[in-house]
């Protein structure tokens, strides 16, 4: 018979894991075909591809990237793990390579818009593909190798609720602190801050100006950033826990077995959280569509993301007579 402890212990991780497989559950559900839907109307509708149009199609992928895998994450939780470690590693390494990629495309698209701002004639080289692709290499190259880290470290957690792909096994707390610190490092805190000091400038700039801005494009991006830095930001919230518990483990170790025990409950509902940003953009992007004149949504979504490049708009202000036969002038405050 279980004691009441054992019971207590089994109903603490039962209550996450319920809560994670209906989180997982709604972010497959939403995630896919909105994710599938963004990358079909760029694909096939967008003859015209911009800078920005492209950035946003890989961020997309990057969140498929994930969303694919969600069915088996979502029954391993629910009831046990059934796969051989390879494939466990090679899960979360998808995963973790996604991470690195939305967060790097995503700092990519916060230094387009710096860019536009304060050098609008630099932003002219984002015309040639060429630069726009190699600068995508790159970040989904730096995503694989910053990705590959984990990979080592990831073993299958012989648990109370059975088998999980959840455990990482280091040789020293020296390594677990060094590896979590790059992770949260590269994976957060240094593109937060290029982000963060992007649009902190461009605020400023946008308070100089005497028009009123336009805007739109503006705030869908800050948006992506905020919703992928909260879904994100319990993550590694758990994972600073894991290096002050490592840190702690020989000066203070009830301490540190009281945070690594905060750690390993919180890991369940912080890795949900950051699987919901993988669905979000879409319902962003719907968002802002909303006010887009058009009976037809893929038009509105095609149309959307060509106002979200600040060289598309550089270029139609060329183009764009007005009814006076003026050409229209676009200041800097209208390309952001």
């Amino acid at each position: 018979m279980n004691s009441p402890e054992d019971s207590n212990d089994h109903l603490s991780l039962t209550i996450p894991r319920i809560l994670v497989c209906v989180v997982l559950s709604l972010a497959f559900v939403i995630g896919v075909p909105g994710n599938s839907f963004v990358v079909w109307t760029i694909c096939r509708r967008m003859k015209q591809r911009p800078s920005t149009v492209i950035l946003i199609l890989h961020l997309a992928i990057a969140d498929l990237l994930v969303l694919v895998t969600m069915p088996i994450w979502i029954y391993s939780f629910a009831n046990t793990w059934l796969f051989q470690i390879g494939t466990c590693k090679a899960l979360v390494f998808a995963v973790y390579c996604s991470m690195y990629a939305s967060i790097f495309l995503i700092t990519a698209l916060s230094l387009e818009r710096f860019v536009a701002v304060f050098y609008p004639f630099a932003v002219q080289r984002w015309k040639k593909k060429t630069i726009t692709h190699l600068v995508v290499l790159i970040i989904w190259l730096l995503s694989v190798a910053f990705g590959a880290t984990i990979i080592p470290f990831q073993e299958i957690d012989d648990t109370e609720v059975g088998l999980q792909c959840t455990a990482r096994i280091y040789d020293t707390n020296s390594q677990q602190v060094a590896c979590l610190l790059v992770e949260t490092t590269v994976g957060f805190i240094i593109p937060f801050a290029i982000i963060s000091i992007c649009y902190i400038c461009i605020g400023r700039r946008i308070r100089e100006m005497a028009r009123p801005p336009k805007q739109r494009s503006a705030k869908l991006i800050a948006s992506v950033v905020m919703a992928f830095g909260l879904c994100w930001f319990p993550h590694h919230i758990f994972n600073l826990i894991s290096i002050a518990s490592a840190l702690m483990e020989h000066s203070h170790p009830e301490m540190a077995d009281a945070l690594e025990k905060i750690s390993a409950i919180g890991v369940y509902i912080a890795g949900s959280v950051a699987f919901m940003s993988s669905c979000i953009n879409p319902l962003l992007y719907a968002f802002a569509a909303r006010n887009i004149r058009s009976s037809v949504r893929l038009t509105k979504l095609s149309r959307l993301l060509e106002q979200m490049s600040p060289l598309a708009k550089q270029e139609s202000a060329k183009e764009a007579p007005l009814p006076n036969g003026k050409e229209e002038t676009w200041t800097n405050s209208e390309i952001i």
